[in-house]
């Protein structure tokens, strides 16, 4: 974990499709692009003290990659896509660093398929949030915010 700075640091990490937001099966996932996204969670982070950066990727080893360097970092607030139902790489990767990971779903998954009703990557993470939408990046964000709050008084 980073050292304790009066700015957190948090990573918005996103997987695979999630670039295609806007145009991506718009009755699930809603209009708002991915950079609409990104943008509202660093202004909400301005807003409450924190420096969020933002990455996307397609590529399990590449967000592997991005876990292992929240290690610089306070928390991350993780949108794995698909990689949530089968990906152990992204588990451990996840179990093996320090900084809080709170994981996040724009749909419900469990009004969906039944193989999107487990995650395998939310037992190691510390908060889970499904179907509030886009916002529930926000209240990733704060979720991530307040886990970083708990730990400074540990």
């Amino acid at each position: 974990m980073a050292e304790s700075s009066a700015e957190p640091r948090v990573l918005l990490l996103n997987g695979p499709n999630l670039n295609l937001l806007g145009s991506r099966d718009p009755r699930q996932y809603g209009s708002v692009t991915l950079a609409g996204i990104e943008r509202r969670v660093q202004a909400l982070g301005a807003e409450l003290g924190a420096a969020v950066e933002c990455a996307q990727s397609n590529h399990e080893g590449v967000l592997v990659e991005q876990v292992h360097r929240a290690r610089e970092l306070d928390g991350v607030v993780f949108n794995p896509g698909a990689f949530a139902h089968y990906s152990i790489a992204l588990r451990d990767a996840i179990d093996a660093v320090d900084a809080p990971c709170v994981e996040v779903h724009i749909s419900n998954v469990y009004a969906r398929e039944e193989f999107r009703h487990t995650s395998v990557t939310a037992p190691v993470c510390q908060g889970y949030i499904a179907g509030c939408g886009p916002a529930g990046y926000e209240l990733g964000l704060r979720a991530v915010l307040a886990r970083i709050e708990e730990r400074r008084f540990l």
